[in-house]
């Protein structure tokens, strides 16, 4: 393992212990690429956010938010012509000439990451979907493109994966982003629990809010559904990681549901033994898409969100 590889495997073992568990189920080669992919997606995202890892950190006055951006922008154009230095712009280098992953995709990342800097609000639930494909959607898809895929069909139950993850996110960090000024739940959907925008971290609101909530797991209940007719098009190694990442991430929006209300007095978290259980249950639907699932006609993606560029 060299120190691009090595670097980028402590990033995720630290910065997200959920997917690393899946991560280790891949191949070999696959595995060293998703890590060295999620360490650059983890440290744009730090940089952004004045964090380390997905932990606070003294905030960097010397800079702001949109100049950390535009620099972002720059060393991943550096990266993606083959003139990275930092090891996670190297490692993102590697990885989309590896596998000819377009430009584009990298850049959709941090447009992202722009609607964070921009402050954007998010009217409707169609808002919302467009923000997780941008920060998660397209991980997806690149993702998928490691794995082999490069079909429109396949890379977009990938991105309703991604889509999946992040609503997820949203739900689990309701209040944590409520205080930080970042609301990502449909305003239209408060609006019709009496909950204005201002107040979601408010505990006289938490009910309400947990039912905003709860539609929103439903709809990334119909995201994970999705996803779960591409991984027939991958090899079994990494349908096993996929489908062992999606049963633990899942879990963690059960983890919500089940405490309702009080789902946010401490961080939702599927412990060990879930995440075992989620390896051992990721083997088995992975057998299924490598036998019956390659048999099975998908259902239409006509209700779910899709970017216009990758297809129906």
């Amino acid at each position: 393992m060299d120190e691009i590889v090595r670097h980028a495997r402590e990033r995720i073992d630290k910065g997200s212990k959920s997917f690393a568990v899946a991560a280790r189920l891949f191949q070999p080669a696959v595995r060293d690429d998703a890590f060295m992919l999620y360490a650059w997606c983890r440290h744009c995202d730090d940089l952004i956010d004045d964090q380390e890892l997905g932990f606070a950190r003294a905030p960097d006055a010397a800079t702001t938010p949109a100049e950390r951006l535009a620099e972002l922008r720059e060393q991943t154009r550096r990266a993606m012509a083959g003139e990275a230095e930092h090891p996670v712009f190297v490692a993102l280098s590697r990885v989309v000439a590896r596998h000819r992953i377009p430009e584009r995709h990298p850049l959709e990342l941090l447009d992202g990451f722009a609607m964070d800097v921009e402050g954007r609000r998010y009217r409707s639930l169609d808002d919302t979907l467009a923000y997780c494909y941008h920060v998660a959607g397209v991980v997806g898809v690149m993702m998928a493109m490691i794995m082999g895929p490069r079909d429109r069909a396949t890379l977009n139950r990938a991105s309703d994966l991604g889509i999946a993850f992040q609503l997820t996110n949203i739900a689990r960090d309701v209040m944590e982003d409520a205080a930080s000024g970042r609301v990502y739940l449909p305003e239209d959907w408060l609006e019709g629990e009496g909950v204005p925008v201002s107040e979601v971290a408010d505990a006289k609101h938490r009910a309400g809010v947990f039912r905003v909530v709860a539609r929103l797991l439903d709809v990334a209940d119909d995201y994970y559904a999705s996803s779960s007719y591409g991984v027939s098009r991958l090899p079994f190694r990494s349908a096993w990681a996929i489908c062992a990442a999606r049963r633990v991430y899942r879990d963690i929006g059960q983890v919500v549901r089940e405490r309702g209300p009080e789902a946010w007095d401490s961080r939702a978290v599927v412990g060990t033994g879930r995440k075992l259980a989620g390896v051992g249950l990721g083997a088995a639907a992975a057998a299924r898409a490598a036998t019956l699932g390659r048999y099975a006609r998908p259902p239409a993606r006509t209700d779910l969100w899709t970017h216009p560029d990758l297809g129906a």
